[in-house]
């Protein structure tokens, strides 16, 4: 089990084990979840961390969930978590997020609901840090697509490496004497940089390719390795269906839009 210290104001877990399974945006995909599970199993993932979004979108929010939390899952506060938590009011939000959001709400448990509710915006993991959107203003749920964006959190970065996610898309960023990006397969990760890192989406990929995203982090070899994985899409999609959620979620699985 992970343990927990404070260093300063900040939460740090320290774990045994070196192979990292960083998960992101699983949003109640039951079968992208538990095809990236056994691609991590089979690379001899040791610990697992969660990016946020746990629930939201897809149509098993409880079975994910229930698995993160059986993982021991480091874990923080996705926007779809918050809000599928709290009754806060959904004005504003994109039609097809906020039927996803009233939704899954009626699935989920007290218990489940105030596990959500808990959950922090950052955390610190050994050597590395987790957030869901970004670091710099994370309550606000803002998006990191380009080097601009990724600066303003590179201010807040203490760590050498930042996993985040909520954008879908694969990304890494690079500070050295300027801030450089773009999409990634593997990093080799220099302790005199630093670099902020979105390892896509297991639950709704948005980068034009369908497959589950995930990324192993092996803090041992400093290197980051994005995995795709196939997963059987069409049953995802049939559970959508059922359960009355908005078809255009079923649609986008199968183009990763």
């Amino acid at each position: 089990m992970p343990v927990h210290i404070v260093v300063g104001e900040e939460k740090c877990v320290i774990m045994s084990g070196q192979i990292c399974a960083i998960l992101s945006d699983i949003h109640g995909n039951w079968e992208g979840l538990t095809a990236a599970l056994k691609d991590a199993a089979d690379q001899h993932v040791t610990r697992y961390i969660c990016l946020g979004d746990v629930v939201g979108y897809n149509a098993n929010p409880t079975e994910c969930l229930e698995r993160i939390r059986e993982l021991g899952c480091v874990t923080v506060s996705g926007n779809h978590d918050h809000y599928c938590s709290f009754d806060d009011d959904l004005t504003g939000f994109h039609p097809l997020a906020a039927d996803a959001v009233d939704w899954t709400r009626r699935q989920l448990s007290a218990d489940q609901q105030k596990f959500l509710a808990e959950l922090p915006m950052i955390q610190r993991v050994e050597n590395f840090t987790i957030v869901h959107s970004t670091l710099d203003m994370p309550e606000m749920w803002g998006y990191v697509f380009e080097s601009l964006e990724a600066e303003a959190s590179f201010n807040y970065q203490m760590t050498t490496v930042c996993f985040y996610g909520h954008t879908h898309v694969p990304l890494a960023f690079e500070k050295a004497s300027e801030v450089t990006g773009g999409v990634y397969e593997r990093l080799k990760i220099s302790l005199e940089k630093k670099y902020l890192v979105n390892v896509g989406s297991i639950g709704q990929p948005r980068d034009g390719d369908a497959r589950a995203a995930y990324a192993i982090y092996d803090m041992e070899k400093k290197e980051i390795q994005l995995r795709r994985v196939p997963y059987d899409i069409a049953t995802a999609q049939e559970k959508i269906r059922k359960a009355g959620l908005p078809e255009r979620l079923a649609v986008r699985l199968a183009i990763g839009r």
